[in-house]
């Protein structure tokens, strides 16, 4: 007999760290996805070992918080780094000294925060979707089996997620960050697709015992418990 779903309140400080940390992470992994980066024969971006991090807190979300309290961290996340990006246009468009190291200064922030805006527009469309279906396929697996197979439930979502996401994203950023022809897009999307993948499969023991972890220690969560066996 399956355990029926349940969730926590989000009026607790952990849903606000998880909240907080994941903001940080997709405005820092904006700035880095600017940068094309090839190790190898493959080809990403600067922001690659950060993106899949704002997932695992996504997975973490979702199945402690529920749906709606996962959308709500999405529409959050992105309204600050839309600030973020509102904040780089205000700094470049500042004018600055007109000696050589102002100049220097003012094609380096140019350099490294100017594509941002248009990285930032493909990862809110990316981001936006694809943790809207990780967190909903999550979410609806949640219903069918309750708290049991935690771990297909975050392998099913990541793959669908992540898929939506890359090819959006890599749409968006491809121009921006340099890649051009067909062959080094779609390296660019199935690297990037494998290796946040990948990632997360790596990460699902560590997912699973943050998110046991949290349920102990969520006081809401064992008041849910409680009430779906009353």
């Amino acid at each position: 007999m399956k355990s029926p779903a349940r969730y926590a309140s989000i009026g607790s400080p952990f849903f606000a760290v998880f909240l907080a940390a994941m903001a940080v992470i997709l405005i820092l992994s904006n700035i880095g996805a600017s940068k094309g980066v090839q190790l190898g024969p493959i080809i990403t971006d600067g922001g690659f070992f950060l993106f899949p991090l704002a997932y695992i807190l996504g997975d973490v979300v979702s199945e402690v918080y529920g749906f709606r309290a996962a959308r709500t961290a999405i529409v959050t996340t992105f309204s600050l780094s839309l600030f973020a990006s509102a904040c780089y246009w205000a700094i470049i468009a500042l004018p600055g000294f007109d000696d050589e190291f102002g100049a220097a200064k003012q094609a380096a922030l140019e350099g490294a925060l100017g594509p941002v805006p248009q990285i930032v527009v493909g990862s809110l469309l990316a981001f936006l979707a694809g943790q809207m279906t990780n967190s909903w396929i999550l979410v609806k697996m949640k219903a069918r089996v309750g708290e049991r197979t935690l771990w297909a439930r975050l392998m099913g979502s990541s793959v669908a997620g992540e898929f939506i996401d890359t090819l959006i994203f890599c749409a968006v950023a491809a121009p921006v960050i340099g890649i051009a022809d067909a062959g080094a897009f779609v390296n660019y999307v199935l690297v990037g697709f494998v290796y946040k993948t990948g990632v997360e499969f790596l990460f699902v023991p560590v997912t699973s015992l943050v998110i046991r972890w949290v349920k102990r220690l969520e006081p809401s969560y064992a008041v849910a418990a409680e009430g779906v066996h009353a």
